[in-house]
């Protein structure tokens, strides 16, 4: 389903088993830590399916989640990931994120929500904080509520609220007769995909969630051992000498996983010396980066996301095309990104740049759920052998004491 190769990343392959040996009491911790238990906790699972089937029953034609973080950003890898980032072109029904206090981005949301409405259609307004206090989140929850509210006089019917019990989001929603989903206490935003922070608008969407779970459970398994992929990973990414990770994923779809992990990597090790994260898009930024990663400091190591198509598109036979690119001619184009993976990995190696590589071998929900774990149990062993909270943000809550601030004293 996946596998993780290191042989490029020019480090020993003895430094970094014997590091990773040495992971072995943080390992047997891992399954002490609820986020890592999340695949098989069936209760969860439960509730939000009967969440799930009670909403369908509305025949929704939009979902919009409302959230920021960890409280969406997990969802949106998932949905792209298996249903394209094309997906609200054909389908419904359509989900949209409102995930920043933009006004541009939100009004084409509250015009999609009028859209839907006028036409007689229902939505969803699916509202995600662990701590219902998040500035961002709170402020476009009432203006999308406001829009729900005058097209809908039992608009409560059509509100999720998914928060930590007895938050403040919490007491408002019960008061308001929202439907309830809770996030585990001890679970933060960025390791909540696989709470009803995700599950439940991702089952909306028809995605198989115990499918993504299955995934996610096999994971855990392989990764509770030394010589697994977690802890050969964390062991490589504390062992390099080098500030920049970036993961270069050759799939479009896979974008906004990529940006799930940064978000991951960043908050869990950013409190010490750590790596920068940052995504980079097969072939796309090949042409827009590959100079500074090929020829530029050697500051980066690279994880290559690799991944098969699930769909097949060959290029026509026109012979006169020949003249401009040789050897296109009837070639399918997922042959050719094979080739251009293949090019870019003799690149980096002829450049001395390091680079390990992740294959997933299909792109369906149990792979995707195999990567969230995996990815989640290596940075908790990393931020062990960084001696760091993996748990903890504290530097975030700067910007957030600071914002109330201001609006409190009406300085912007």
């Amino acid at each position: 389903m996946i596998t993780f190769k290191y042989e490029n990343a020019l480090i020993p392959k003895g430094k970094i088993l014997s590091t990773a040996k040495k992971l072995i009491p943080e390992i047997k911790k891992l399954i002490s830590y609820e986020c890592v238990n999340l695949a098989d906790d069936d209760k969860i699972l439960r509730i939000t399916e009967a969440a799930i089937a009670m909403k369908k029953r509305l025949n929704p034609q939009l979902i919009v989640v409302v959230g920021i973080g960890g409280s969406n950003l997990g969802t949106r890898a998932v949905q792209e990931a298996l249903l394209g980032k094309q997906w609200n072109l054909n389908n419904t029904p359509k989900i949209m994120y409102a995930d920043t206090v933009d006004p541009d981005a939100l009004q084409c949301i509250i015009e999609e929500m009028q859209n839907t409405l006028r036409q007689g259609k229902q939505l969803i307004l699916d509202v995600v904080s662990k701590s219902g206090t998040t500035t961002e989140t709170i402020a476009n929850f009432e203006v999308l509520l406001n829009v729900l509210k005058r097209h809908r006089k039992d608009a409560e019917n059509y509100v999720v609220a998914t928060t930590d019990k007895e938050s403040k989001l919490w007491k408002l929603a019960v008061k308001n007769n929202f439907s309830l989903l809770e996030i585990p206490k001890n679970v933060g935003g960025r390791y909540s995909i696989f709470t009803p922070v995700g599950l439940f608008p991702l089952g909306m969407l028809g995605i198989d969630l115990k499918e993504l779970l299955k995934g996610a459970a096999a994971m855990k398994e392989d990764c509770l051992d030394a010589k697994g992929p977690a802890a050969t990973g964390a062991s490589i990414l504390y062992l390099q000498k080098r500030n920049i990770y970036d993961n270069f994923l050759f799939s479009t779809d896979l974008e906004s996983l990529g940006k799930w992990y940064r978000q991951l990597l960043a908050e869990s090790t950013g409190k010490t010396k750590c790596l920068t994260p940052t995504v980079s898009i097969g072939s796309t930024d090949l042409h827009s980066m590959a100079q500074l990663y090929l020829g530029g400091p050697q500051d980066k190591l690279t994880n290559f996301v690799i991944t098969h198509f699930n769909r097949t598109i060959k290029v026509p036979y026109y012979p006169e095309y020949n003249s401009l690119v040789e050897n296109l001619q009837k070639k399918e184009l997922n042959h050719i990104m094979h080739a251009i993976v293949q090019g870019t990995k003799t690149a980096y190696k002829k450049g001395k740049r390091p680079y390990t590589e992740t294959h997933l071998d299909v792109k369906n929900a149990r792979a995707i759920g195999a990567y969230m774990q995996l990815k989640m149990m290596e940075t908790i062993l990393l931020a062990k052998l960084l001696k760091v909270n993996p748990f903890d943000q504290p530097a975030v809550e700067e910007y957030k004491k600071e914002t109330r601030r201001l609006l409190k004293k009406g300085i912007y």
